[in-house]
């Protein structure tokens, strides 16, 4: 009986232990499947993982998962369709591009340029395009001008006038009164070193252009017609560095800021020469010729040519394009008239064998933006108008300028109510 107890305790001992050994083998089985890099070896695993997507990045890995592999033909499908799209609207432009070269339309032309047709809207609504896009600043034209800008101007916009040692005293009353109108942004283009030092003294912001055989000859000794006509080359730099300008001439006598007075919807806002509502905003004009009998009438439309030595002027292209023209012509033309030139190019249409300059243009209200015939015509004539203050008045109709420009200010910023009264309508010759 011990020794069948014995035996029995034995075995049953044996059975514990391989019953131990089996729970063991299964437990190491189980952790090998779920934790098959140990409890202790998570950073480990993290590092594994990040050299094997490096590997996959850098195509060092001889093979790919399956989801991977798809993600890389989508990507290829997706880069073949925008790559057929690119190309199809490469050759949709190359034929809307053949299409513009070919047309003699402009009208056609400004469709393919400016994107899609549009339907019409209702009876009235209608509005065609008016304002022009200004053009892209471009600094590498003129580095020093351009630092010069950015200091002066105010919103991309100044004023600027053009003066020789000749114009001295007059460009003296101009900046004087120019200050006291609260104006910041302006500049004097000096054409002779005396224009320089005599606007320093005067703490006057003053450019003077790098030397230039063409200009620097007439700016030294031109007149007045000779001196104007520069300012068309010079304002070319001022639009391409995509900054407006208000173009003045110095016989000009400034009693109010003209940058609270303009529209800026057009490529070209001017002053008018025309002296009441008709000649200064047009008007339809009846030509009659008896011989014609039953047609002797014609209809006409006239306006009174803008000033050339006041108006504002935004950087689009065909503001570039005008200034091109004029001084095209004017150096080809050497006894041509800058203001008749400035006109024909700006108001002439197309027509056989000249294409015109399509170009939006405004005319300035005659009263605040005033010449001298207005002025001493009719204005001083009547009490009504005589109290309203205009914004600038130009001394463009009389040679006595400099003592008209005195006069006006003594009326209007001294308040000397005769000051005025002692000229004529006209010139005295």
């Amino acid at each position: 009986m011990a020794v069948l107890r014995r035996e029995k305790g034995q075995s049953l001992q044996g059975s514990r232990i391989a019953v131990s050994i089996l729970i063991g083998i299964l437990l190491g089985c189980v952790f090998a499947v779920f934790y098959p890099h140990g409890f202790f070896s998570s950073n480990l695993t993290v590092s594994h993982r990040r050299i094997a997507n490096s590997n996959l990045q850098t195509g060092s890995s001889s093979c790919e998962s399956p989801d991977r592999i798809k993600m890389v033909k989508a990507d290829i499908v997706s880069i073949s369709e925008k790559n057929a799209e690119l190309k199809k609207q490469v050759r949709e432009l190359n034929e809307k591009l053949q299409l513009a070269e070919q047309g003699q339309d402009h009208a056609q032309k400004q469709v393919l340029l400016l994107g899609k047709q549009q339907k019409a809207g209702p009876f009235g609504t209608v509005k065609g395009l008016r304002t022009n896009p200004t053009v892209v600043p471009d600094e590498s034209v003129n580095l020093r001008l351009a630092k010069l800008l950015e200091e002066v101007a105010v919103r991309k916009e100044l004023i600027v006038a053009l003066a020789n040692s000749n114009v001295k005293t007059m460009l003296e009353v101009w900046f004087t009164n120019i200050k006291k109108a609260g104006v910041r942004n302006y500049l004097v283009v000096a054409l002779d070193d005396q224009i320089v030092d005599f606007c320093k003294s005067n703490d006057v912001p003053v450019y003077k252009r790098d030397p230039d055989s063409d200009i620097d000859s007439v700016a030294r000794t031109g007149g007045n017609h000779a001196v104007s006509g520069l300012k068309f080359r010079i304002l070319r730099e001022f639009l391409q560095l995509g900054y407006s300008v208000l173009l003045s001439d110095v016989d000009i006598i400034y009693l109010q800021n003209p940058f609270n007075h303009l529209y800026r919807d057009s490529d070209v806002e001017s002053m008018s020469d025309g002296h009441d509502n008709m000649t200064a905003y047009g008007f339809n004009d009846v030509f009659n010729d008896p011989a014609m009998g039953w047609a002797r009438y014609a209809h006409t439309m006239r306006i009174w040519v803008y000033n050339s030595g006041f108006f504002y002027i935004r950087p689009t292209l065909p503001s570039i394009e005008l200034l091109d023209r004029v001084a095209g012509r004017l150096s080809r033309e050497p006894n041509s008239w800058d203001q008749a030139v400035f006109n024909e190019e700006l108001f002439f249409p197309s027509h056989p064998g000249y294409d015109g300059l399509h170009a939006a243009k405004r005319t300035m209200d005659m009263f605040l933006f005033m010449n001298s015939k207005v002025l001493f015509k009719t204005v001083r004539k009547d009490p009504a108008l005589k109290t309203l203050k205009p914004v600038i008045v130009h001394v463009n109709y009389h040679p006595d300028k400099l003592r008209r420009i005195q006069a006006v200010v003594e009326f209007y910023v001294n308040g000397k109510q005769d000051a005025l009264d002692p000229f004529p309508d006209g010139s005295d010759w």
